[in-house]
């Protein structure tokens, strides 16, 4: 059995197991929602011949003061793979909640947006009785690049043990369009954003770090990128862990 394969085995199971009759995803028109998206369609179709049982994956399309393409590249992900989808706009919504708020950081600002994402996937997860997919990979989640309630918040993580390299190659195998691929990945969280410059490291340099840092060889590695992602891992730690509780 291939990765993919057991993958969506996995999915299926848990969804199985909470009792649960589908799964719904943020389909955001990048890589990784597009991995997940695929993934969740296939734990479905290889496990049912019927029609119905191929419907149990809802995409849901959550614009907010994003880019155009975005909704575009999620829309081609999911005509390919044959992906329901929901289309939610919070644009409105988004520039409500800063009207009534108190003027704040540009990041507290922006994590407002995959959080406002997570409560439509919750809403959709209530009312039909799906789980909800997170899209983190082994590298955002890692060194926390995520935001916590916001795209942190989920029911199962299909892709928490992959590396972004990892999930590129699952991606090709799975033939995900290759516009997907290559486009630089985002969070959309302002114009312009992008991960890399965000973590201020690419994918593939904190790959490797991550690497050499859980096998402890060092060997031929930049010191100043193990520094930093060591920093980002220890810095991150309360992101991970769950929520502290007072003991008598």
């Amino acid at each position: 059995m291939n990765l993919s394969d057991k993958i969506s085995k996995w999915i299926k199971s848990k969804v199985d197991e909470a009792g649960a009759k589908g799964v719904v995803l943020g389909l955001s028109g990048g890589l990784d929602s597009a991995v997940v998206g695929v993934l969740a369609k296939r734990a479905f179709s290889i496990h049912s011949i019927s029609e119905q049982a191929n419907d149990k994956v809802l995409g849901v399309i959550i614009p907010c003061h994003n880019e155009p393409y975005c909704e575009e590249d999620a829309n081609i992900v999911a005509r390919k793979f044959g992906i329901k989808t929901a289309c939610i706009v919070l644009d409105n919504v988004y520039d409500e909640l800063l009207n009534v708020l108190p003027d704040a950081s540009k990041l507290s600002q922006a994590n407002l947006k995959p959080r406002l994402r997570m409560l439509v996937l919750y809403y959709f997860a209530n009312k039909l009785n799906y789980l909800v997919a997170g899209t983190s990979n082994k590298s955002e989640l890692s060194i926390g690049y995520f935001t916590k309630y916001g795209d942190g918040g989920a029911d199962i993580l299909p892709l928490a043990k992959l590396l972004k390299t990892q999930v590129i190659e699952l991606a090709k195998e799975l033939e995900i369009p290759k516009k997907i691929i290559e486009k630089n990945p985002s969070a959309d969280l302002w114009e312009g954003q992008t991960d890399e410059d965000e973590i201020g490291i690419s994918y593939a340099e904190l790959d490797k770090a991550i690497i050499a840092i859980e096998s402890g060889n060092l060997e031929g590695m930049d010191l100043k990128i193990i520094s930093k992602t060591r920093k980002l891992i220890e810095n991150s730690k309360h992101k991970k862990s769950s929520i502290p509780i007072f003991t008598l």
